[in-house]
C-alpha cells in the first residue's frame, strides 16, 4: 500500500495558489515518465491533425453549425445532426484529450527533480498554442469554413508539432550549452532543409484550400487559384525536400558524421519516398479520402523527421550546477 500524506487547510491552500508546485512537492516523476509525457503530447498533436482531417473529408466541417455550443440550442450533437454531427463533435472532444497530454507534460516537466524551466516552458508554450487553435477552430466553423482560416488552423497544429518534438527532444538530453557535431555548411543545409519543408506544407495548405473536399456538403468558398497548378508546385517542392535531404545524407556520410545525425536523415529520406508515392498515387486516382487522410499523416511524419535531423546536429549535455535552490539539469537519460 502506498501512504498517502494527510491534506492539511495549509496544504489545500497552497495546492490553489500554486498547484503545480503543490504536485511538484509530493511527486517525483523519472526521466522515462517525462519522456512519455512529452511523447504523448506529440502523439495528441499528429492525431488531433488527422482527425480533423477525417472531418474536412467526410464533409463534416460543420456537422456542429455554430461554436462553443454544437448547434444554437444544444452544447452536444443531437441525434437530428446524423453522422457529421457526431464525428464534427468527436474532434472537438478530442481537444480536451489533448489539452489533457499537454497538462500531463507540464506536470511531468515541473514534478521532475531537478527542475528544468526550459522543459516548463515548452510545455506552457504547447498549451497556448492549444487554447489558440481551439479558438480559432471555433472562428472556422462561425465563417463557414473559409479556406483561409482552414489553412492557418492547420499551420497553428504544425506549429504545435514542432513545439512537442522540440519538448520529447529536450527531455532526452541536458541543458548544457549546445554542442555542434557538424560543421556550419552541413548547419546551413538542414536549415535550407527546414525552410523548404515549412514552404512544402504552407503550399499543401492552398492545395487544400484550392481543390476539392471543402469539408462540407454546401457551397463551401474556394482560394481562387487553379487547383492543378498548385498541386504542380507543391509536387516540385517535394522533390526539392528530398534532394536535400539527400543531399544531406551524402554529405553527412562524406564527412563521417556522427550516427545520430546521419540516421535521423535516413529516416526522413524513407518518409519522404512513401509521402511522395502516397502524394502521386492519390492526385492520379482523383484524392480518394482515405488516400487524402494517410497523406496528411505524412505530412506531420515530414515534419517531425524533418526537425528532429534539425534537433539531431547538437548535443546537450548536463548543466552545470547552480546555487542551491535553483532549477538544474537532469542527466541525460537516451538517446533517439
Amino acid at each position: 500500500m502506498v501512504h498517502v500524506p494527510k491534506l492539511t487547510p495549509a496544504d489545500a491552500v497552497a495546492a490553489l495558489r500554486n498547484p503545480l508546485a503543490f504536485i511538484a512537492g509530493r511527486w517525483t516523476p523519472g526521466p522515462r515518465t517525462v519522456q512519455r509525457a512529452a511523447l504523448a503530447a506529440l502523439v495528441m498533436a499528429v492525431i488531433i491533425v488527422v482527425t480533423g482531417g477525417a472531418v474536412r473529408l467526410t464533409g463534416s466541417g460543420l456537422g456542429c453549425p455554430t461554436w462553443p455550443t454544437c448547434t444554437d440550442d444544444s452544447l452536444t450533437t443531437t441525434r437530428a445532426m446524423g453522422f457529421h454531427g457526431v464525428v464534427e463533435f468527436g474532434n472537438r472532444m478530442l481537444t480536451y484529450v489533448l489539452c489533457a497530454a499537454v497538462g500531463w507534460a507540464i506536470i511531468a516537466a515541473r514534478s521532475g527533480k531537478p527542475w528544468r524551466r526550459s522543459l516548463t516552458r515548452l510545455g506552457w508554450a504547447q498549451f497556448w498554442v492549444v487554447m489558440g487553435n481551439a479558438v480559432l477552430g471555433g472562428i472556422v466553423v462561425l465563417v463557414g469554413l473559409n479556406p483561409y482560416t482552414v489553412a492557418a488552423h492547420f499551420l497553428l497544429s504544425s506549429a504545435l508539432i514542432a513545439l512537442a518534438t522540440a519538448m520529447w527532444q529536450r527531455t532526452r538530453e541536458g541543458d548544457g550549452a549546445p554542442r555542434p557535431l557538424v560543421g556550419k555548411a552541413v548547419q546551413q543545409l538542414v536549415w535550407f532543409l527546414v525552410a523548404a519543408s515549412a514552404l512544402l506544407i504552407a503550399v499543401g495548405t492552398v492545395v487544400t484550400g484550392a481543390g476539392p473536399h471543402a469539408g462540407d456538403s454546401t457551397e463551401v468558398a474556394r482560394i481562387p487559384i487553379d487547383w492543378e497548378t498548385v498541386a504542380k508546385l507543391h509536387a516540385v517542392l517535394a522533390w526539392i525536400v528530398v534532394t536535400l535531404t539527400f543531399a544531406l545524407w551524402f554529405v553527412l556520410k562524406a564527412v563521417d558524421a556522427p550516427r545520430g545525425p546521419l540516421g535521423r536523415t535516413r529516416e526522413l529520406f524513407l518518409i519522404l519516398l512513401a509521402q511522395g508515392v502516397l502524394g502521386y498515387v492519390q492526385y492520379f486516382t482523383h484524392l480518394p479520402e482515405v488516400l487524402v487522410g494517410l497523406h496528411m499523416l505524412g505530412s506531420c511524419l515530414v515534419w517531425i523527421g524533418t526537425l528532429r535531423v534539425l534537433l539531431s546536429l547538437r548535443e546537450r549535455p548536463e548543466a552545470a550546477p547552480g546555487p542551491p535552490g535553483t532549477p538544474a539539469e537532469v542527466p541525460v537519460t537516451t538517446r533517439a
